[in-house]
């Protein structure tokens, strides 16, 4: 059976990613990049889906890691009986196939491993034919894809798994490496592991080191900028929303989704925490990124895309994998590419307006867009959606999601002066946004809870429902936005922590029950600085920073009741939260601040 979830660290080389677990087994890995078929699916199935182990043989009396610091570069140290050695992992940053490189360094006595490598395509299902190439390398095939492996010891077969036994004194090493290449080229040529390491760690610093300093925090935030980075398919600028899919939200349950792939809400938030930190470069590759994808009709726009802007991201199910502890479907693809949410118009401008006031240099495609987005705009947001949730029940009048398009004309309203008409299109801009504005706080708002409400004529909550102030939509201070926090506060806070809507009301058409939406923890701690309850936000960000696992990262959602992490890992929208709530306690103008003065 599969780890549990926090004990997984992440290792990626900005193409693709995998999840190793503290007793040193890979268990998760797309070749050759994020979205592509696992080669290793013992995540969600067994160890017969396809892991790599190496783990010592006798008795382990306690299990240490951490990443060197910036870097994604992974050490874990096991202390046995017989002595310490550790391993090394990380996937070299500079070279045209994606590998995975280990390496097994002796630290005190004699420590003896195991190797147990079982290769799977397919996601698991495919047993490749391995075949030995000279004393150290093997290859193993299936269909168009080739697996290299390089090891520093002599490996055997068994039962169609690839085996080793061996031995590390202190001082002296072994090392292990897997390549990713198309079946038809000649094998690739080996690399010097050692070198490797020195450039991939060069790589990753000269990226991190020029994360601004943010008191306490700066470690917690340096690491999710780091994650955040990993996250990012660097020879198109798109960012991964988690590099799973099938993670569960339930255990046992069926929300279950894959999320590899772009969401323009969650990458768009990536974007300002790049820009927040002062990382201009990576939000100009992602707005890049952006205009090419969104290219067309603004009908057409939708809420994700592939890492390259693929547009058909179609939903299917892999009945050959049992999913992780037992929770069904696998689920490759996302139908929820196909759904309507008028929020990602709001979230899109918004990232523009702030992309333009951190002077990142202009693109000429985003005047074409926001004419064009702003006529279909002026009928669309009169229509229900499917929210930010992405429910899978019948559409409403989501109160978050005209939040959102009020932003998208208040934001575009704002940048129109650059534009060859840009008073009277301001002013356009403003005149509906001053229209809906009027329309929610009138339909949305109800008397009898002091709330705002989930949807026009529901009495449920939704933690969505921050987003009027943060937004600035209605100041952090307006009564209706004091009633709005103090009734999310006794009606969606679990142990401290807030669900992201009340599921028994059935409004998203799954069963009921889920963990606590991290994310939305950190939306609230960004409330509570702007009404001025910093005691309260700071409290809250420490319990949120608490639930970080042993290296730092977070998944997307949080059992309070189990203590234990759900959903996929690492979930860029949790770190993103991290990022910018240290920002808002850290800063005297915050990001949150800023965004709500716009």
């Amino acid at each position: 059976m599969a780890a549990p979830i926090e004990d997984y660290a992440l290792l990626g080389n900005c193409r693709t990613a995998a999840l190793v677990s503290k007793e040193g087994a890979i268990e998760w890995l797309c070749f050759p990049r994020f979205d592509a078929p696992a080669c290793f699916a013992a995540l969600l199935g067994t160890p017969e889906n396809g892991h790599w182990k190496i783990y010592p043989t006798g008795n382990v009396r306690a299990v240490q890691r951490q990443y060197v610091d910036g870097t994604m570069i992974l050490e874990t140290t096991f202390i046995t009986d017989d002595g310490e050695a550790k391993i090394v992992d990380f996937m070299p940053s500079t070279f045209t196939h994606s590998s995975v490189a280990r390496i097994v360094v002796g630290l005190k006595g004699k420590v003896t491993f195991n190797m147990d490598l079982v290769m799977r395509m397919d996601y698991g299902r495919t047993v490749p034919w391995v075949e030995q190439h000279g004393p150290h390398t093997h290859t193993a095939v299936a269909g168009p894809d080739m697996l290299v492996l390089r090891s520093g010891v002599p490996v055997e077969a068994q039962a169609l798994h690839s085996t080793a036994r061996f031995s590390v004194k202190a001082g002296a090493s072994k090392s292990f490496t897997l390549t990713h290449q198309l079946s038809h080229e000649p094998i690739c040529d080996a690399f010097d592991v050692d070198e490797a390491l020195t450039k991939t760690e060069y790589f990753w610093r000269q990226f991190s080191d020029r994360c601004p300093d943010t008191g306490p925090w700066t470690n917690l935030v340096k690491r999710s900028l780091v994650t955040l980075k990993a996250l990012t398919y660097l020879p198109t600028g798109g960012i991964v929303a988690a590099p799973t899919t099938s993670l569960p939200e339930r255990l046992g349950g069926q929300r279950n989704w894959d999320y590899r792939y772009c969401w323009l809400r969650d990458a768009t938030m990536t974007l300002m925490a790049f820009m927040n930190l002062g990382y201009f470069d990576e939000a100009r590759a992602w707005r890049d990124w952006l205009t090419r994808s969104v290219a067309g009709n603004p009908d057409q726009m939708q809420i994700m895309y592939g890492l390259g802007g693929e547009r058909q991201l179609n939903e299917f199910e892999l009945p050959w994998l049992p999913g992780y502890e037992g929770s069904e479907p696998v689920r490759i693809g996302n139908a929820a590419a196909t759904q309507y949410q008028l929020d990602v118009y709001g979230e899109v401008a918004d990232a523009m307006e702030q992309a333009i006031k951190g002077r990142l240099p202009s693109h000429p495609r985003i005047e074409a867009i926001a004419e064009v987005i702003v006529p279909f705009l002026e009928q669309a947001w009169r229509q229900p959606d499917e929210g930010i949730w992405e429910i899978r029940a019948e559409k409403q009048h989501f109160t978050h999601s005209k939040v959102m398009a009020w932003v998208a004309f208040d934001r575009i309203a704002i940048v129109a002066s650059g534009m060859s008409n840009g008073q009277a299109f301001s002013d356009n801009c403003r005149r509906v946004a001053n229209e809906i504005k009027e329309e929610v706080c009138r339909e949305a708002f109800d008397p009898k809870i002091n709330s705002f409400v989930q949807y026009y004529g529901s009495d449920c909550l939704d933690a969505s429902l921050l987003h009027i102030p943060l937004t600035g939509f209605l100041p952090a201070d307006d009564p209706r936005v004091i009633g709005t926090v103090k009734a999310i506060e006794q009606r969606l806070t679990r142990n401290g922590l807030l669900l992201r809507y009340e599921t028994e009301h059935g409004v998203d058409g799954l069963p009921v029950g889920e963990g606590a939406f991290l994310a939305c923890s950190f939306w609230l701690a960004d409330v509570y600085v702007l009404q001025g309850r910093d005691q309260d936000a700071r409290a809250l960000f420490d319990l949120l920073a608490g639930l970080c696992n042993d290296v730092g990262l977070l998944a997307e959602q949080y059992d309070p009741e189990q203590r234990r992490m759900l959903g996929n890992f690492p979930q860029a929208f949790s770190h993103v939260g991290i990022i910018n709530t240290a920002l808002n306690l850290h800063r005297a103008k915050a990001p949150a601040q800023a965004r709500a003065s716009a």
